[in-house]
């Protein structure tokens, strides 16, 4: 799927095209009856504000706008709504034009046009991303009104609706403006842009006690502020008093701050060598929602700090001195106040791109009784019974990006999330069918389990392949969910369906196994040197016509591989399996050994070390080095 794709599905069946067409030919203005002016629009029950009028911007002021001067960060400003999440979001969202002229479509041809009244039907549409597809929501411009003034969101500019419309059409994807009351930061940014949104705890993650951890962190912050991905930060309150409580260096705990710029900023030098040796100073942007409201310590609006910052650069990063939220913090100070950072990557998978490219998969699916709703790794006897995903990681190394996502809904009670998570197996190189235990595959990654709405994690995984289990935390919970990978590589990424080989109508008559067999190649122990650096072996298990290949290990005659194979047998007895060890070269690879392993009984984590010997007319001379294999095998087919 590309960064914004293509495919976008009316909200309620409601076309936006069609509907302006039939207001302009019957001249009128739109009127949207599945988000009516009514009450129950605004709250769950009614009564909550009385005197509210709902009034188009023609009747708030004389010549509304769309957007004044573009869209800003500082546009946005927080109205009656605990809605600071969905404020700073926007705010993030308003500094890519890019990025909110996908939300906001043909922003142009939405704008009011003073020369052309008979164009505006007071209809507009907004598009989200929501679990895994992008939405268009219709509205009509009728804005709730208290005394003539906006009662959520508004611009600085009286004239500019662009942010208060948006509002609008995120409350109708949730039934009404009250279900914005309280939310989740990551999630906006992620349906404002179709991103994967990342959570970091500051303290965690050592960014407040490591002086190089935090380095080593502005220098990735400073990396995503680059590719336009968009971060936020908050404090969080541990009581309902504390909610949005301003602390005594003017930040508010509860309450999220879009983070709008991340600079090394350099302090005034004298003289010559200060000139070309300046220190510089790692600074954070934040903007504060309500539009006022600032940090009051070093390098606040106003404060002497500013003067060991050279007015040239004070004019470059645009400095103002204004009540508008809008306040720079040392990178030191930013993780001494915040504990709660959010980024969102909008993650480029166009090859018409010259940023980085990321291969997508992606997978919708369910936790469903009564065979795949098995919960966490806690229940060892129904772990795998649940949704399985299998992924290769082609390259060396990789980092992927994975997350799973709950179908969630927002209501009265708040979400209904349940508690998820996934566990990451390393498997054998050739599997293709459901894991049916789990001991005998090796856990490389648990991630964290909690009620929200996603999980993300990003681990270094080494070359082979994988298997995502995701759960629930408990058992014979069921739910639907989106699960999503980017890696650097293809990755091959599918939904494990089937138990075990199946007839098909093609090999009706062909015979069944009767056995599965899983072997590890653990390592190999004074193989012959093939050149200065010893050997780069590699080896290739064979069993009843098919194949598989290790990895290579580089520059050791004692390799160590800790890879492994399943195969399916229908001869145990006449068919052995094979394994050869290869040397890697440029032009020709390089025979080194091999073994048959000859064995129809069943056992279980039977670790063997054996000799090696040569091909053919060599087949019974013996050749340097040891192979150790750790084998099961077993007459039930779901067993492994």
């Amino acid at each position: 799927m590309p960064l914004f794709g293509s495919n976008v599905t009316p909200y309620k069946g409601q076309v936006y095209e069609k509907l302006k067409k039939e207001c302009q030919q019957q001249n009128r203005l739109f009127y949207d009856t599945e988000f009516p002016p009514e009450d129950r629009s605004l709250f769950y029950s009614s009564g909550k504000l009385a005197g509210v009028v709902w009034k188009r911007p023609k009747q708030i002021c004389s010549n509304p706008k769309l957007f004044v001067e573009g869209a800003s960060s500082g546009d946005v400003t927080q109205g009656r709504l605990g809605n600071c999440w969905f404020v700073a979001a926007s705010s993030c969202l308003a500094q890519y034009k890019e990025l909110w002229n996908r939300v906001i479509p043909d922003a142009d041809s939405q704008e009011w046009n003073e020369n052309k009244p008979e164009n505006y039907q007071g209809i507009f549409h907004f598009r989200f991303w929501r679990y895994g597809k992008w939405v268009d929501v219709v509205i009509d411009d009728q804005l709730p009104t208290l005394n003539d003034e906006l009662i959520f969101i508004h611009s600085k500019a009286k004239n500019e609706f662009w942010s208060a419309l948006l509002e609008k059409a995120y409350a109708k994807l949730f039934d009404c403006y009250e279900a914005l009351d309280g939310g989740d930061l990551g999630e906006a940014l992620e349906d404002f842009t179709g991103g994967v949104s990342e959570q970091i705890d500051v303290v965690k993650q050592g960014l407040r006690d490591n002086t190089e951890t935090r380095a080593n962190f502005f220098a990735k912050m400073q990396k995503e502020m680059d590719r336009k991905f968009l971060m936020a930060a908050s404090i969080p309150a541990e009581t309902r008093d504390e909610m949005e409580a301003a602390a005594p260096m003017g930040l508010v705990k509860g309450h999220a701050y879009g983070i709008t710029a991340v600079k090394n900023i350099a302090l005034q030098g004298s003289g010559l060598f200060g000139l070309f040796n300046r220190e510089k100073i790692s600074m954070v942007r934040l903007r504060n929602p309500w539009g006022q409201g600032e940090w009051k310590g070093p390098f606040s609006d106003g404060s002497e700090e500013w003067n060991k910052i050279a007015k040239s650069d004070r004019e470059k990063i645009g400095l103002t001195f204004e009540e508008d939220g809008e306040f720079w913090m040392t990178m030191d100070d930013f993780c001494k106040y915040f504990e709660n950072i959010s980024f969102c990557r909008t993650v480029n998978t166009s090859w018409l791109s010259l940023s980085k490219t990321w291969h997508e998969g992606i997978c919708h699916s369910a936790w469903k009784k009564p065979n795949l709703c098995g919960g966490c790794l806690n229940n060892k006897e129904t772990f795998t019974h649940n949704p399985q995903f299998v992924f290769d990681i082609v390259e060396d190394e990789d980092e992927p990006i994975m997350q799973l996502m709950q179908k969630s809904t927002r209501g009265k009670e708040g979400s209904n999330n349940v508690t998820i998570g996934f566990t990451i197996l390393k498997v054998e190189e050739n599997r293709i069918y459901r894991i049916h235990d789990y001991t005998f595959q090796d856990v490389v990654h648990n991630s964290v389990f909690r009620d929200s709405r996603s999980i993300f994690r990003r681990d270094p995984l080494k070359k082979g392949r994988y298997v995502v289990v995701t759960c629930t935390f408990d058992p014979n919970i069921e739910r639907e969910f989106l699960f999503r990978i980017y890696t650097s590589a293809a990755n091959g990424f599918r939904e494990l369906i089937v138990d075990k080989p199946e007839r098909s109508f093609w090999n009706c008559c062909a015979k069944r196994p009767v056995a599965v067999i899983q072997i590890k190649i653990l390592k190999a122990e004074g193989l012959e040197k093939q050149d200065r650096t010893g050997a780069d072996p590699y080896c290739i298990i064979s069993c009843e016509g098919e194949k598989v290949r290790t990895p290579t290990v580089k520059d050791t005659i004692n390799p160590e591989w800790n890879c492994s194979a399943v195969f399916y047998r229908k001869n145990p007895l006449k068919k052995p399996v094979k394994v050869q060890i290869w040397n890697n070269n440029v032009l020709r690879d390089k025979y080194m050994g091999k073994h048959l392993f000859i064995s129809s009984d069943d056992c279980v984590n039977s670790i063997q070390q054996v000799d090696l010997v040569g091909r053919g007319k060599e087949g019974n001379q013996q050749r340097s080095g040891k192979l150790t294999v750790q084998m099961t095998q077993t007459k039930n087919l779901l067993a492994l």
